[in-house]
């Protein structure tokens, strides 16, 4: 019980918390402003063209879930945000509002590993432990990006996937979606699993520092990867 409530436990439960609330807000930022853009107002009026993460975070997938798993594990485990929801637009249109809650996460990784480029570049100390949450906010969207494109219902991956495939094989795929949340159910029951999300995740991380630490001419906090 003493291990749970050290200040450097206590510190990295809320590190984690504000990434992962941070990540979720712009996640679904994403959802809410392309359909927004495509003439769906809906997700204004719902009050979720916005960035204030209350506004998408879902009490128990958002909050009470990440904070049990962090605590118990260190780790995030299984989460979700609040939903964007948003009329029915084509395959097309169902396609980009899918899309754009991960590609948001893509580039929250990316202005982290900016900003943290920034700092090195002007010469500022960056502990280890900061360091450490800076590269731990990168690999956590890099995992939301890459879990929530699995092409399994109800994940963003099986409507881009949709989006994408062609006419003639929509009713085959229609098929399969009935059987897509067993997918996700598995990833929830297999830990191992996870590595299909989690190597991509670290291999993006590390060369996205590598990129733009090398443009900056800084060190790579990673090292040559």
């Amino acid at each position: 019980m003493n291990d749970v409530a050290t200040p450097d436990r206590i510190q990295m439960v809320v590190q984690g918390m504000i990434m992962f609330i941070a990540a979720i807000a712009l996640h679904e930022f994403g959802h809410a402003w392309m359909a927004n853009r495509l003439g769906d107002s809906t997700p204004r009026r719902q009050g979720r063209l916005t960035l204030n993460p209350m506004a998408h975070a879902d009490p128990i997938g958002t909050i009470l879930l990440p904070l049990v798993f962090l605590i118990s594990t260190g780790g995030i485990g299984f989460a979700w945000g609040k939903p964007v929801q948003h009329r029915s637009f084509d395959r097309k249109g169902n396609m980009l509002v899918a899309f754009a809650g991960p590609a948001m996460n893509v580039m929250l990784a990316t202005f982290i590993v900016l900003v943290h480029v920034i700092l090195l570049k002007a010469g500022v100390t960056i502990g280890h432990k900061m360091t450490f949450a800076l590269q731990s906010a990168v690999f956590l969207n890099f995992i939301l990006f890459f879990f929530n494109l699995i092409p399994a219902a109800p994940l963003d991956g099986g409507t881009v996937l949709r989006g994408l495939i062609p006419y003639n094989s929509l009713r085959i795929y229609d098929q399969y979606a009935v059987y897509a949340p067993f997918v996700l159910l598995a990833f929830m029951m297999i830990p191992a699993i996870g590595v299909v999300v989690r190597w991509p995740a670290s291999w993006m991380t590390i060369h996205l520092y590598d990129v733009l630490s090398r443009i900056g001419q800084v060190p790579s906090p990673f090292g040559a990867p």
